[in-house]
């Protein structure tokens, strides 16, 4: 049981910005708030329910968007420069977070606050210069409708060149659904359309300069807590070898050898050159660097070549959401596909995915619009309309999900909840696919990382069809990447670290007194607060659900015969989070996990 000491080392400043009015604000953040959300994803989590009226317009004035650091953010802890974006989705209708990497939060951290809660709408286009403590809404006119890259160079030659920029490009200009909020030029915050959340509000840019000290409370136990986990990374062949190697596309051979990698809008489970479009074959011929996030000892960030142009990434999912998803071998274009969507600030995992739906629509008959698995031909063009929202590309930037019940067929769009679901075939892991159905913010393989498990056999290997007690491990990484988005760290650490060692990091760091115990309690508090949210805005179980597609088998490779088997693992998720029928919280849960809601 966590005691009431007073917090000295958590920053308790939140930046309240009124786009409206052209006003900004600080207010502190008492301390139950970081016992009982840390900060991060559980705190905006926990400011949006309590603020938000239910129903309203994802891009309408009403709406929040809330940039949020943890308590470890910007400490000597291992990849603790992460940034949470949330809000309410446009895209899914869900509450939403989005989690981006590089080194804005830390700047944040530095520059005195935990969170920013943006309000209202700007009549004009603006920006947010946060210079340490003073802070000010500037004018962006020059910046509105130029891609990422240059906006970010344009405003880091008129703040300061040390600065880190968050910014939106015409994708999120144009409120399109699948936007992105973009850092660093190529890293995202990218799914659900926080980007178009942004641009509702005529907010191009976040700009932070933060050159303050973080006090620790414990030096010497944060210190021997560090070392730990940096040995631990180098004792784990994925953080050690696998990830710094070849990156996330590492994955490529793997979930097709598995005869899970989704091809075809996931009409197939392998795809006949997956060893052309790999990690490995990047690494062979495209690959001219690498790069680390803040505090960061894996470095799966890719830089690459293409001709003369270097770019970030790839990485697996947009590999897949260009290549495989959309029958597409060519590693160049899929790299240069890569590059356009962070132009433009676009979610590439849903823009391959819904590109891959319309091929399928044409390849059945269901659509006029040639467009043919396999070729790349007016691709980049129709990526362009999508960040602008022309023609075509206007409907495809609404989702795969409206494109597919707009042309008479809904079973064709591959998404849970509204959001596309990412690159790997459920049907070949039974507790990743029970993850993609209760998701709060839809189809994410995130929110509970199975693949680790089923596939990776890390940190231990179990059978990947069986149903049987994946409800129990769904919810363990559920609550777990709940308090790992909230501290906030990144993802990949946890095939490395245990919760324990989590727990000594905020012990020795804040001097917050948990235990592992704790800290997925916390997450629990987090997932059961998200789901009040979705039920408020009229989600239930009808919601946990899966296209119908993943209920026939798999016809070839791997995986081929294999069906996912939602039902009977549903009921026992329920059961287990104590949820009823309809998937709403029981009040004795609420009360259990002291959710003033």
């Amino acid at each position: 049981m966590m005691s009431d000491t007073p917090l000295p080392y958590i920053e308790s400043k939140i930046l309240r910005v009124s786009l409206t009015e052209n006003k900004t604000t600080t207010e502190p953040i008492p301390d139950d708030l970081y016992r009982n959300y840390l900060g991060g994803r559980g705190l905006g989590v926990k400011i949006l329910y309590d603020t938000l009226s239910p129903k309203v317009d994802a891009l309408s004035p009403e709406n929040l968007l809330i940039f949020a650091i943890g308590p470890l953010t910007a400490m000597p802890v291992p990849t603790a420069g992460r940034l949470e974006v949330i809000t309410k989705s446009p895209l899914t209708g869900t509450i939403f977070d989005s989690n981006v990497g590089g080194y804005i939060g830390a700047q944040l951290r530095r520059a005195g606050y935990a969170a920013i809660i943006f309000e209202g709408s700007s009549p004009t286009p603006v920006y947010l210069w946060i210079n340490d403590e003073q802070v000010e809404i500037r004018d962006a006119s020059k910046v509105w409708g130029k891609d990422v890259y240059e906006t970010t160079d344009m405003l880091l030659g008129e703040t300061d060149p040390k600065a880190q920029v968050a910014c939106i490009g015409p994708g999120g200009e144009n409120k399109v659904k699948l936007a992105a909020i973009m850092t660093d030029k190529h890293r995202a915050a990218g799914r659900g359309g926080v980007g178009a959340v942004m641009g509702s509000k005529n907010l191009k840019a976040v700009v932070v300069k933060g050159t303050g000290s973080v006090g620790v409370d414990d030096k010497d136990r944060l210190t021997e807590a560090v070392k730990r986990a940096r040995h631990l990374i180098k004792k784990n062949a994925v953080t050690d070898k696998s990830l710094p190697i070849y990156g996330t596309s590492v994955l490529v051979n793997v979930t097709n050898e598995f005869g899970m990698l989704p091809t075809h809008n996931f009409q197939e489970g392998t795809f006949n050159d997956a060893v052309g479009v790999s990690g490995e074959k990047l690494l062979e011929r495209l690959l001219v660097g690498r790069y680390n996030c803040f505090g960061c000892p894996i470095g799966c960030g890719r830089i690459s070549r293409v001709g003369d142009q270097e770019v970030g990434g790839p990485e697996y999912e947009t590999i897949w959401a260009f290549g495989p998803q959309c029958g597409i071998n060519d590693l160049e274009w899929i790299t240069l596909a890569n590059h356009e969507c962070n132009l433009l600030g676009l979610d590439t995992i849903s823009v391959g995915s819904t590109i891959g739906c319309v091929m399928e629509l044409y390849q059945r008959g269901k659509i006029d619009a040639s467009m043919k698995f396999g070729s790349t031909e007016g691709l980049i063009d129709l990526i362009r309309d999508i960040g602008h929202a022309r023609g075509l590309g206007a409907e495809l930037g609404e989702g795969s999900r409206a494109f597919a019940e707009k042309n008479g067929a809904p079973e064709l769009a591959m998404h849970a909840k509204g959001l596309e679901i990412p690159a790997y075939d459920p049907r070949g892991a039974q507790g990743h696919a029970l993850g993609y159905a209760t998701s709060n913010r839809g189809g994410c393989h995130l929110r509970s990382y199975l693949i680790g498990p089923e596939i990776l056999g890390s940190p231990v290997r179990v059978d990947r069809d069986n149903p049987r007690g994946k409800a129990d491990l769904v919810i363990l990484y559920q609550n777990l990447s709940a308090a790992m988005d909230s501290m906030i760290l990144c993802r990949f650490t946890n095939f490395a670290w245990t919760v324990d060692d989590y727990a000594e990091f905020l012990a020795a760091g804040t001097g917050l007194p948990v235990n592992g115990r704790d800290i997925l309690e916390i997450g629990e508090r987090i997932y059961n607060l998200e789901r009040m949210f979705n039920n408020r805005e009229g989600l239930s179980a009808k919601d946990d659900q899966l296209p119908p597609r993943f209920f026939s088998p798999l016809p070839e490779g791997n995986s081929r015969g294999r069906v996912v088997h939602l039902n009977e693992m549903l009921a026992e998720y329920y059961s287990l989070r104590g949820w009823d029928k309809e998937g709403q919280p029981s009040k004795d849960r609420i009360k259990r996990l002291k959710i003033d809601a």
